[in-house]
């Protein structure tokens, strides 16, 4: 065999080496630009510690949030990260037996541990934990569950998957006696391949939706489903669910929980339920019941989705005994959270939009709610399939009906296809085709510059424009923007006739 035939080392880590260390000073995180293993680095900077990080898809808004905190990141997973010699390494969930950074880890002999590991020992040791769940919402949900923790005055903690306006920051230590986190039901780490909301000993948890994810890891929706069985498991009898009604899978599964359940959602059977939803200016009003209350609220927050993920911070915070009139102050003064519906811009009349959704029912539900928000104004849809399960066919006939709500959609190629299968690869080809098909105006760009100049042929003033992708998307949002602004007087670019 060659050298370069030569399989690639694996990293063999010691079990007995899996623990925190009697000495810690420098910590250093191996994919420190994951929203949550940067978090729990400015956290643990906070406490004093050396932090150092490495990564290889180093890209806003993580790594300007880093560099704020002054936590230097290597650029790229090398031996040479690990010297001088950490304390403690932390390994996110993206690192895998062949990165040389995790095989010179093992050869080194140092103590390590996974993201939940270390959020059990650091953040929540002491602390009431409040677990937000599913598939889709968790990041809206736990930051509107922060703010509004934070303005009753319980000062909590929290990890959050986003970046909250309101903070500014996807952390907080806090001193409270609450700790919101955003539970996710990917894996641990290479050397533990169980859900990370296992390791977040939930008290109180909310379920906002089960459906099949995360293709690379789940076999089919029933995998997925036993590891929300095994989450609602560990709530003890003293907890509570808070479980989307609306959703047919966890209405069938709350029944095996010990602890009391309530639910939301749009539907009749809910204890909590959002009723005379309208959009008035640039308020959402709504009016939220429960056993016999029917209070009014007002919020920044738009689209059906959003109301629920409202209904579940309102409902903790009522179990948390929070006065209503703080709950409908808090839920006005929410701001929103980076990457969900944000504005990046309106140059030139465009208003260009940046969201996370990447998950077929995110993808219609985001196009649904931008385009009840702005009914006047032609929507265009901008999409990368970034996810491990979108670069994948699982979701190629979801897609083909996820964007109905659009007037032009644009579909990016995906990336990182190396290491799938070919049988196993999502088409954009096809996907644009099947929209065709379905009467819908769509384009395939096989590389972002194209794409980028296609819009600029597109677009009109008065258009909004929704781009959607779970990564930094060749930071096509700002170059858009920046294209848009470098055309000069509004009255020399085409205008839309929105009538």
């Amino acid at each position: 065999m060659t050298t370069s035939q030569k399989p690639a080392e694996e990293a063999e880590l010691a079990p007995e080496l899996n623990c925190l260390p009697d000495a810690l000073r420098h910590i250093h995180f191996m994919g420190v630009c994951g929203a949550g293993m940067a978090s729990l680095a400015g956290m643990l900077k906070e406490k004093g510690c050396r932090i150092t990080g490495s990564d290889q898809n180093v890209y806003p808004p993580m790594s300007l949030f880093l560099e704020s905190l002054h936590i230097p990141v290597c650029n790229g997973y090398r031996p040479e990260n690990l010297d001088p010699k950490p304390d403690l390494v932390i390994v996110g969930n993206v690192i895998t037996r062949k990165n040389p950074e995790a095989v010179a880890l093992g050869r080194l002999g140092l103590p390590y541990l996974s993201f939940p590991q270390a959020i059990g020992r650091f953040a929540l040791k002491g602390r009431r934990s409040i677990v937000v769940s599913g598939t889709h919402g968790k990041t809206t949900t736990t930051a509107v569950m922060a703010w509004m923790l934070e303005t009753a005055g319980l000062d909590p903690g929290f990890m959050i998957g986003g970046i909250p306006v309101n903070f500014g920051k996807n952390y907080k230590t806090g001193a409270g006696p609450y700790f919101v986190i955003e539970g996710d039901e990917y894996d641990t780490a290479f050397f533990d391949k169980g859900p990370k909301f296992l390791h977040y000993r939930p008290w109180m948890t909310v379920v906002t939706g089960i459906e099949f994810d995360h293709a690379d890891i789940y076999r089919d929706l029933d995998h997925v489903i036993d590891s929300f069985r095994r989450l609602i498991a560990l709530i003890p009898a003293d907890g509570l669910l808070i479980a989307n009604g609306d959703d047919p899978i966890i209405s069938r599964e709350t029944g095996r929980a010990a602890c009391p359940i309530q639910t939301y959602g749009h539907g009749g059977q809910n204890s909590w339920r959002a009723e005379d939803i309208r959009i008035r200016g640039s308020l959402t009003r709504l009016t939220i019941v429960n056993q016999g209350h029917r209070v009014q609220f007002s919020t920044s927050l738009y689209g059906r989705h959003n109301m629920a993920n409202l209904l579940a911070a309102v409902a903790l915070g009522r179990a948390l005994h929070v006065s209503w009139d703080i709950l409908e102050e808090a839920a006005r003064t929410f701001s929103g959270v980076k990457r969900r519906q944000e504005v990046i811009g309106e140059p030139n009349g465009v208003l260009v939009l940046d969201d996370f959704a990447h998950h077929p029912t995110a993808v219609r539900e985001t196009i649904f709610a931008v385009k009840e928000k702005y009914p006047n104004r032609r929507l265009i849809a901008v999409f990368e399939p970034r996810s491990n399960s979108s670069r994948r066919k699982v979701f190629q006939r979801e897609y083909a009906l996820s964007f109905d709500g659009a007037d032009e959609v644009f579909i990016a190629e995906p990336p990182l296809m190396e290491g799938i299968p070919v049988a196993e690869r999502f088409s954009s080809r096809q996907l644009a085709s099947d929209l065709k098909e379905r009467g819908l105006a769509a384009s395939c760009c096989e590389t972002t510059d194209r794409l980028l100049g296609d819009l600029l042929q597109e677009v009109r003033s008065g258009d909004v424009v929704l781009i959607m992708s779970n990564g930094g998307f060749d930071r096509l949002h700002q170059r858009l923007v920046g294209a848009l602004e470098s055309l000069g007087r509004p009255s020399t670019f085409p205008v839309h006739n929105n009538d």
